[in-house]
């Protein structure tokens, strides 16, 4: 069992991988560690570099063991040998296989659930985006969670090709995203079938495909190893079917319970200060207080259109037929899309403006301090002040702006 996880594991399998679909790693540079220590995240990217950088330069002056603070890195820099070569190249020799994986990467990122999220509220049923951001919430958190307390690195790199950097300083196991695509190509699936009438095994082909390409996206990017991959996908799958038959006595609680809008905020805030802590800097605390921001703005929200009578949520009988997609619909579809998307982003920047010099004040900062932005008396209450407005703006406001502006049909809703 334990030969079979380790291979899994192993980088040379995401190596193969890449190589098969055209990335292949040219050149590299590497700082060379006598004992075996590697950085935590197995990168050998710029971040870490500059570390080596530094840590040589501890050495000509004779201190004997060194550690940066946005790393995890410790080792007896007595032990270590190092060498200096060319930054890592690579060469893409497919590039129908790049745009793919790469274009399939952002279905994990901020700009998706940003888009696709509100998108299904705006122009489908806001039904299927309450159930979409609640299970997408817990599943995400738990993912963040043992990624921070299993402390697994991800693959090296060299051997293996990295094309991304921000997330480089996070572990690797599970791969959260896996498990959001997971999460909200089924959740979709199974939530849309009740509502609406459409073929279910052009549905499932469709959850399929997409939550593989975004699993097969993690390796070709190097990111994760098949592993890290697999857990991701049957964690998620573990948790969807376990929380499946509850997921409508949820759905009635945050709509109907006087408390609801009290544990939307009280929870999710206390988890976000609460997370595990690290000896590093990770971008994981932050992305997870946006996702349960978003969760409790958007929670807030949907109780309070309950209260007002008007959810804007597709009339029943249940399924009901999706009506023809015309040129005009289509138009119209876009225009949401475009005046909701401005929405979002004007909120997004207006309260992230407001709350960093408001925090930043308190604290006696400057806002254009990195580090300070990252602790967490300011990195969590920001955030999670940007993204409650966010839901609040996507699940209140958005829709009532498409009425006052003729792009909504209230004889759609109720």
């Amino acid at each position: 069992m334990w030969g079979v996880i380790s291979y899994l594991n192993s980088p040379e399998l995401v190596v193969g991988f890449q190589r098969c679909c055209g990335l292949v790693l040219r050149e590299t540079r590497s700082f060379t560690p006598q004992n075996g220590c590697i950085n935590a995240n197995g990168s050998d990217k710029d971040g870490p570099v500059t570390i080596h950088r530094r840590k040589a330069e501890q050495v000509a002056n004779g201190t004997s063991r060194a550690q940066d603070s946005n790393s995890n890195y410790k080792c007896d820099s007595s032990q270590y040998e190092i060498k200096e070569h060319p930054r890592p190249h690579y060469e893409v020799r497919n590039w129908i296989f790049y745009f793919l994986f790469v274009t399939s990467a952002t279905l994990g990122h901020e700009v998706f659930y940003i888009t696709f999220l509100p998108c299904i509220h705006w122009n489908l049923d806001p039904f299927l985006c309450r159930r979409l951001v609640n299970v997408w919430a817990v599943v995400m958190y738990i993912g963040q969670v043992m990624k921070d307390i299993l402390k697994l690195p991800r693959p090296p790199s060299p051997p293996v090709v990295k094309l991304e950097t921000r997330v480089d300083a996070e572990y690797g196991l599970p791969s959260t995203h896996a498990m959001a695509a997971t999460a909200i190509s089924f959740t979709l699936l199974l939530s849309a079938h009740e509502r609406v009438k459409f073929p279910f095994e052009l549905g499932l082909i469709v959850a399929v495909v997409l939550s593989a390409l975004v699993c097969l996206s993690r390796l070709y990017t190097g990111m994760h190893s098949v592993l890290d991959v697999i857990c991701g996908v049957v964690i998620s799958a573990v948790i969807m079917a376990v929380s499946y038959p509850y997921w409508g006595t949820v759905d009635f609680l945050q709509l109907h319970s006087p408390i609801s809008p009290v544990v939307a905020v009280v929870l999710p805030l206390f988890l976000s200060y609460k997370y595990p802590e690290l000896d590093h800097y990770s971008t994981t605390r932050g992305d997870t207080t946006i996702i349960l921001a978003c969760s409790a703005g958007c929670s807030i929200g949907y109780w309070v259109n309950e209260r007002l009578g008007l959810t804007f949520d597709l009339v029943g009988p249940f399924p009901v037929a999706l009506p023809p997609l015309t040129l005009a619909a289509l138009g119209l579809g876009v225009a949401r899309f475009l005046v909701g998307l401005v929405m979002l982003v004007l909120t997004r920047q207006t309260v992230r403006w407001a709350s960093l010099r408001v925090l930043c004040r308190i604290y006696g900062v400057s806002v254009s301090d990195v580090d300070a932005r990252r602790r967490k008396e300011i990195e969590v209450p920001y955030k999670f002040s940007t993204y409650v407005s966010i839901g609040l703006v996507n699940s209140i406001l958005v829709n009532r702006v498409f009425v006052m502006m003729g792009l909504w049909d209230l004889g759609n809703s109720v």
